[in-house]
């Protein structure tokens, strides 16, 4: 029975606090509290004064450029990094195509190929047979090594250009955006902060205890 008890205060004690300062708070993924606004202040500014650096955190796992600046309010910037960024995925493709996809690490000759180590990928060695004399009906051939072709050749650069053209909007996308988030709410906050004025007015009458009351005035 004693465990009982000590187990109900506990949860009790537990509980009822966390109740409460969720009420009071509201849980940062529900709808903020309504609270009195300037009449003046716009819907924009309301927007822009409740913006939340942790949603954008949040918003900034999907990897796509230009969703933080859609949530500060910048679509035409956001459109401009997401097209940018579709161009960079293009870039990729088209690299990728303009590659080789017959497995050969070597280019190709007209010479005859004369291959050492066949089959070896790092042993492997290749050599065009260019004929310089024939003597009785023998030819006498110079060997001249064939490189092997570049990791990403011919199509290297496009997929390179396209990666960093992605990785750019990333980034920008990235440190722009909260910048824009930060700079947005302080202004808000300034302006509507500058304007609110305390004034005390004393309140005194034959029924009413003195005391003080706090007005705010925009």
């Amino acid at each position: 029975m004693k465990r009982l008890v000590t187990s109900i205060t506990f949860a009790a004690m537990v509980l009822i606090p966390a109740t409460a300062s969720a009420q009071l708070w509201g849980e940062s993924l529900n709808e903020s509290p309504l609270t009195p606004i300037p009449e003046q202040m716009t819907l924009e500014e309301y927007k822009n004064m409740n913006r939340r650096l942790s949603v954008g955190l949040a918003l900034r796992v999907i990897p796509v450029p230009g969703i933080m600046h859609y949530y500060a309010g910048e679509p035409e910037t956001g459109k401009r990094l997401w097209r940018r960024s579709l161009l960079g995925v293009a870039a990729i493709i088209a690299g990728a195509a303009m590659s080789d996809s017959d497995g050969n690490d070597f280019p190709t000759s007209d010479f005859d190929v004369l291959i050492l180590n066949a089959g070896n990928k790092k042993r492997e060695r290749r050599y065009e047979q260019i004929p310089v004399e024939i003597e009785d009906g023998n030819t006498q051939y110079r060997l001249r090594e064939i490189d092997r072709k570049g990791d990403f050749m011919p199509g290297g650069p496009l997929i390179i250009a396209g990666v960093a053209t992605i990785a750019y909007g990333l980034i920008y996308d990235f440190y722009k955006g909260i910048r824009l988030i930060e700079d947005k709410r302080d202004r808000v906050r300034h302006k509507y902060g500058a304007q609110l004025g305390m004034q005390m007015s004393a309140l005194s009458g034959p029924r009413v205890a003195p005391g003080v009351a706090l007005t705010y005035s925009f």
